[in-house]
């Protein structure tokens, strides 16, 4: 059995499922200010807004500008003229009340509770993580949950890690795992700071960057099998 006490996970695409929560908080704005919504409209902002998030981890953009030019990019491909600000904070807030879970989380996360520290690392906002946690239920398994905006700092950057590690007690390294389904901030976080990770990759994408990944699965209860664990 793998020698880990604790387990810090992502939350968007490895607990949430985050794509559905996006495009239906999406369908509530646009309906909200009466604009049309249809799937180009989505796709547009998904390229956008994932663009967007790759800058905040490469530090070219801060999350206060990220919340509003999201939006003004897309405003400005579609010919929408419409308060960026407003459309943001409106955003947020169904954002924040989407809070489905992919499949097994719950079922999986029961089976480690108790046997393991848990701890929700993620990169998001405040308000937005806090409400979709408390929403799914999925605070009573968790000791600690580090959102990048209260720390200040985003992963893969090492300081998000060595605040995560301050408040945990500075555990051996080697009795940490990080599980994830982002190669650029939840893998290459962990690789970056000496821990093992598990990729939550239930796509199939290629590890293109050829991270040295210690575990791979494709469904969250394979979890349970890394760690020694019957479903």
């Amino acid at each position: 059995m793998p020698p880990y006490n604790w387990l810090l996970f992502d939350a968007d695409g490895t607990l949430f499922a985050y794509e559905g929560a996006e495009e239906q908080a999406l369908q509530n704005v646009f309906a909200h200010y009466q604009l049309t919504f249809n799937h180009e409209v989505g796709e547009a902002y998904k390229r956008i807004n994932q663009g967007m998030w790759k800058r905040l981890e490469e530090q070219t953009i801060t999350l206060m500008d990220l919340r509003w030019q999201r939006f003004a990019d897309l405003f400005i491909k579609l010919g929408i003229c419409q308060d960026t600000v407003e459309f943001s904070k409106m955003y947020l807030h169904y954002l924040g009340q989407a809070a489905d879970l992919i499949p097994g989380t719950l079922e999986v996360l029961e089976k480690l509770h108790g046997k393991f520290n848990l701890a929700i690392i993620t990169n998001g906002i405040n308000e937005v993580q806090h409400s979709r946690i408390r929403i799914s239920g999925l605070e009573r398994y968790f000791q600690h949950i580090f959102i990048s905006e209260a720390i200040g700092v985003f992963k893969p950057a090492r300081g998000f890690f060595d605040s995560v590690f301050e408040e945990i007690g500075q555990p051996p390294k080697e009795s940490v795992l990080v599980i994830g389904d982002s190669l650029s901030s939840d893998i290459a976080g962990g690789v970056g700071y000496d821990l093992d990770t598990c990729w939550y990759n239930p796509n199939g994408v290629e590890n293109n960057d050829a991270l040295p990944i210690t575990y791979e699965i494709s469904e969250l209860k394979q979890l349970l099998d890394v760690l020694g664990i019957r479903l």
